[in-house]
């Protein structure tokens, strides 16, 4: 069996990061990996957009590759920036960017 070419995720930045800066929404998103139960995407958001509260996967993680983000769930809010990896609560949840930004949000669902 012939393993996938990985993914670029730098390029993958700076398309997702141009493409959100174009959009009238001021967001791009690309579904990257599904196989299975697993679910990864490429998520990029210009300043001061959000992705409003919404219910959470059984399991998922939340890994900020550009900029600062913020992670809101039960009232509770939690500022990530570049480099860092956050895994997600098991509860709603929503994400507004600081600045530009880029995240890979990881998935698994039932």
């Amino acid at each position: 069996m012939q393993q996938p070419e990985p993914f670029d995720l730098g390029a993958l930045v700076d398309e997702h990061l141009a493409n959100a800066r174009s959009d009238a929404h001021g967001r791009s998103a690309h579904l990257l990996v599904h196989d299975g139960v697993l679910r990864q995407s490429v998520i990029a958001l210009i300043g001061g957009m959000a992705l409003d509260e919404h219910n959470a996967p059984p399991a998922a993680s939340l890994q900020v590759l550009r900029g600062r983000v913020e992670l809101t769930a039960s009232g509770r809010t939690r500022e990530l920036a570049a480099g860092q990896l956050q895994m997600l609560p098991k509860e709603r949840q929503g994400l507004t960017a600081l600045e530009d930004a880029v995240v890979l949000l990881t998935a698994v669902n039932d």
